[in-house]
């Protein structure tokens, strides 16, 4: 008996079927992904990772793990922000997206730090050189890093330098205390000797005091300071800031700069770990901006600005610096400093400044600071507008904290690896640690950090204040096109302002590891630029 085929109409329907099980089934699947998303931790690739795990760390998986397991208390009452499984619907919200949080364009700019063919091992060691660092934690890395391209010059074995614990923040940390001292011996050996304490015999010794001269060359060390070996087996240094010239080096004396600061002088394990920690806890938020509010009582005390505060507060303030020595400007006009911009932004300026950016109220802000002078009468406006503001002290429990807690450079030192690692990075002040932790991002691939324009921002908030202006879509496209050349793409280090002289003219310089181009970053192909890059 002869089989029959299908017929037309039966084939008509079958397909109709089978179409509307595949929709069916596509259906299914987009409404689990969107109605039930994932509640995991999004893994970051490997360029944004700073810190690499030593032997007897745990890996990053099972770290992260311990941080879900262990957060502290206070932690878990944060509320999570929906930015990190909001889905992007439509061209409008990826372009807001990108505008908000992609880094600029690194410009084929990589990573050149290898000294030259003909640069050699140290030479013969012709005696000690012996460092008093100065300032806060930023400004000690900066000048030990330029120690140890002074001690290259000079032909001097450096001995580990003593930290400042006399300034204004009394912490009694020593060298290892904050920094990893044998890497950082190990990871010069090819550079400059280096010893942990001064041969017991040269103690005695007749020393060499000096006062560095600012912002000086090779002329100055080869020829004035070298010239001392003569007489003496021991340098002292009084000082280290700024006591080597940001341009006109030979360039394997820069690079060396460069591998001391961003490879060589890493933290100590100790807070190295607790920084990891506390980036994945703001991670586990979603993207975050960092911001460093340098609204501090020494800052405000020392730039002379009260705008805002209360006669009480601004006297005391007035009465701080002028009891403080080493502060040499005393009267200072407080409404003259914020009109040039040389004030920081206050927290109710930042709230405005971030929302005019286009940032929305669930954006979670990591705190790098000290403690907020007004305290929480001065953060209460930043609250209200971007409720999910986080610090050390609100994502690590006491216990995590306490080793930290009487040392203000390991404390700065937690909110610098937060910092460096954050997808926005934004200063409140052009201060040391602004400067160096815009610096090492543009070094870590030009990561996104936006440097408010004060001086035009005071001028938009007084309109503001006046009536003249009101927050909105006009105040929001000035604000946005002031900065849109302001998020940290590659260009040249800076150098003085025209018309400046003397040490006035160094000073409007650029800082050294605040822009490494063109000197430890250079473009793929061009003359100098190698693959050997400083891994952290």
């Amino acid at each position: 008996m002869k089989r029959r085929g299908l017929t037309p109409s039966v084939l008509t329907v079958f397909r109709q079927w089978l179409t509307c099980a595949i929709a069916l089934i596509c259906l299914g699947s987009l409404f689990a992904v969107h109605v039930f998303p994932s509640s995991r931790v999004p893994v970051f690739p490997d360029a944004f990772k700073l810190y690499k795990p030593e032997n007897g760390f745990r890996s990053w998986k099972s770290e992260l793990r311990w941080v879900q397991e262990q957060s502290p208390p206070q932690l878990s009452k944060v509320p999570s922000s929906p930015m990190m499984i909001k889905k992007v619907d439509n061209l409008n919200e990826i372009s807001d997206f990108k505008q908000l949080w992609q880094a600029p364009s690194s410009r084929d700019f990589v990573q050149c730090v290898s000294p030259n063919p003909s640069y050699s091992s140290p030479g013969e060691s012709r005696g000690y050189l012996v460092v008093y660092t100065n300032g806060g934690l930023n400004q000690m890395r900066a000048g030990i890093c330029d120690m140890v391209a002074v001690a290259r010059i000079i032909n001097a074995t450096l001995v580990i330098p003593k930290l400042d614990k006399r300034s204004f923040w009394q912490d009694s940390s020593k060298f290892s205390d904050v920094f990893d001292e044998d890497h950082f011996i190990s990871a010069l050996a090819n550079d400059v000797r280096i010893v942990k304490k001064l041969p017991k015999e040269l103690k005695a010794e007749t020393k060499a005091f000096k006062h560095f001269i600012s912002w000086s060359g090779m002329d100055y060390y080869q020829d004035e300071i070298s010239h001392l070996w003569d007489d003496y087996k021991v340098i002292q240094a009084a000082k280290s800031d700024s006591r080597l010239a940001n341009n006109k080096l030979p360039l394997d004396i820069q690079r060396l700069r460069c591998r001391a600061f961003y490879g060589a002088l890493r933290f100590a394990p100790h807070i190295e770990s607790l920084g990891k920690l506390l980036v994945e806890r703001m991670r586990s938020h979603g993207l975050y901006i960092a911001l460093h509010l340098r609204y501090e009582k020494d800052m405000l005390a020392f730039t002379g600005c009260t705008y805002g505060l209360s006669t009480i507060e601004a006297n005391e303030l007035t009465s701080m610096r002028e009891n403080t020595s080493y502060w040499k400007v005393k009267d200072i006009d407080s409404k003259e400093q914020r009109s040039k911009g040389y004030c920081p932004l206050t927290p109710k300026e930042v709230g405005m400044f971030l929302s005019a950016l286009g940032y929305p109220s669930n954006t979670p802000i990591y705190i790098a600071s000290g403690e907020i002078y007004g305290g929480d009468s001065q953060m209460a406006e930043l609250k209200s507008r971007f409720p999910l503001l986080m610090s050390k002290e609100t994502i690590a429990s006491v216990s995590e904290l306490e080793p930290f807690v009487h040392h203000a450079s390991q404390m700065a030192a937690l909110d610098y690896i937060v910092s460096v690692e954050s997808d926005v990075f934004v200063p409140s002040y052009s201060g040391n640690m602004a400067r160096t932790v815009a610096g090492h991002r543009r070094f870590l691939g030009h990561r996104k950090t936006i440097s408010p324009d004060r001086k035009a921002l005071v001028q938009l908030f007084d309109k503001v204040k006046e009536g003249k202006l009101v927050e909105g879509k006009r105040f929001s496209d000035m604000v946005m096109e002031i900065h849109r050349r302001r998020q940290g793409s590659p260009r040249k280090r800076k150098g003085p302002i025209s018309g400046t002289k003397g040490k006035e003219r160094f000073r409007s310089e650029e800082a050294f590891y605040e822009n490494p181009i063109p000197d430890c970053l250079c473009r793929i192909g061009s003359l100098g630029a190698t693959n050997s890059v400083v891994t952290m």
